[in-house]
């Protein structure tokens, strides 16, 4: 299908991307993964989070969970308030979208906290970091349907709130979010590999030396 040049205009008319919002949730959504990355390789690494909490690890698990809790509070505040000075798009003023962001809310909603509650505090936010690592991985809902639920509703939510106030600057940043929830994962997928692998040679050396 080929789309007129006009419609394209048309659609470009709809999103403000000067507006102070806007690009300021788009920088809130590429700085908080990037950050927790870095803090978390720094933990691994020097542990100054467990020394600052007085050598708990779990303390120091708690203090990161809680500031990237506060980030994502942040991030959705502003944006929640770039939709609302974004124009709206009146394609999305029908019944057929307005069900659908109901659809993604409970399904993403469903997605984000079922993963919570199967990982809990530590293994949301970036226990193995601190050494609090996982006995078996988990296989249970919604692990089982698919890989990275937590961020996958995520992206969920986002879209349906898009929907609901009709914005498709929302659906932007929504793009924006996928995109920087994908590079992320390369990052913490291939790193969390090497922690468990590098726990289960040291666990192997530990028992040899104790033969």
């Amino acid at each position: 299908m080929i789309i007129a040049p006009e419609y394209y205009e048309y659609l470009l008319a709809h999103v403000d991307y000067t507006e102070t919002y806007f690009l300021a949730a788009i920088a809130c959504i590429i700085f908080n993964p990037l950050w927790w990355n870095i803090q978390a390789r720094a933990e691994y690494k020097h542990h100054y989070l467990t020394r600052l909490c007085g050598g708990s690890k779990y303390a120091g698990c708690y203090l990161i969970a809680f500031l990237i809790f506060t980030l994502g509070i942040l991030r959705d505040y502003l944006f929640a308030q770039a939709l609302l000075r974004q124009p709206t798009l009146e394609e999305f003023n029908r019944v057929e979208v307005e069900y659908l962001s109901y659809a993604l809310y409970g399904i993403g909603g469903i997605l984000v906290l079922s993963a919570y509650l199967r990982l809990g505090i530590t293994g949301t936010y970036l226990g193995d970091y601190f050494g609090i690592l996982m006995k078996e991985r988990i296989t249970g809902f919604p692990f089982n349907v698919m890989n990275n639920p937590m961020y996958n509703g995520s992206v969920m939510l986002f879209l349906a709130h898009s929907l609901a106030e009709k914005s498709l600057a929302g659906v932007a940043i929504t793009f924006v979010v996928y995109i920087v929830y994908k590079i992320a994962l390369i990052f913490e997928e291939s790193f969390t590999t090497y922690i468990y692998e590098t726990a289960a040679a040291n666990a192997l050396k530990s028992s040899k030396k104790n033969k």
